[in-house]
């Protein structure tokens, strides 16, 4: 049997659910230490270039779920969109890509964080549009296909637009934590400690959220329940 494009797309799929599920818990377990006061400077900075180390891995998983997604949809008849739009899909996917991977290349710098408030502000577009997408079509109104059997797709594009929202929040987190760490270096800082013990307690119940979702999304894609 030979094996043909949905199926590399289905494979790469199922990895890029891998590594965001899988690389995302392997942040929020590097994170006690990376809060961990009695640790030492240098060992909660070691922890803390390891997060970013997992963490490209879940942002690549992530953003490339989406351009696969409306691949396979096109395929299967679910989103009208083919040809040029698919062709150009995968050439803003690969502006996204380099731009992701550059934020982690220049992790800890002002360019890093320069290149930060880029995605964010793409991701301000993308989200709004996602939701749209998929509320719409799951009313009826496009342009997604719905119907019997085929409602989970528009479901899984708005509860993939959620996670998007609720990845934006981890975002300006670690952020700040790259601002925070820049000022613990020079010295201990209460401020900065408590600050940094408060937004770990933000990214912890927003990470339990993603989980469920990420779960969910997983569920409507592999069970097609509606």
């Amino acid at each position: 049997m030979s094996v043909g494009e949905v199926d590399v797309l289905r494979w790469l799929h199922i990895l890029a659910m891998v590594y965001w599920l899988g690389g995302e818990w392997g942040v929020f377990q590097t994170s006690y230490n990376i809060m961990n006061p009695t640790c030492s400077m240098a060992e909660r900075k070691r922890h803390l270039e390891t997060a970013y180390r997992i963490d490209i891995m879940a942002r690549t998983g992530i953003i490339s779920l989406l351009p696969l997604g409306l691949h396979m949809g096109h395929i299967y008849g679910l989103q009208p969109l083919g040809g040029t739009w698919l062709v150009g899909m995968w050439c803003v996917y690969g502006l996204w890509f380099a731009l992701v991977w550059s934020m982690f290349v220049w992790r800890e710098t002002d360019r890093g964080i320069l290149l930060g408030k880029f995605d964010e502000a793409f991701r301000f577009l993308l989200i709004p549009t996602l939701f749209a997408v998929g509320i719409a079509s799951l009313l009826g109104l496009g342009p997604l296909t719905v119907g019997p059997g085929t409602y989970w797709y528009a479901a899984k594009l708005t509860l993939y637009a959620f996670t998007l929202c609720i990845g934006l929040g981890l975002r300006y987190i670690m952020r700040a934590w790259t601002r925070r760490f820049r000022i613990l270096a020079a010295g201990p800082d209460a401020v900065q400690e408590a600050a940094l013990t408060r937004e770990f307690a933000y990214g912890r119940l927003l990470a339990y959220v993603y989980w469920v979702t990420i779960a969910g999304i997983c569920f409507l894609g592999s069970t097609k329940p509606f």
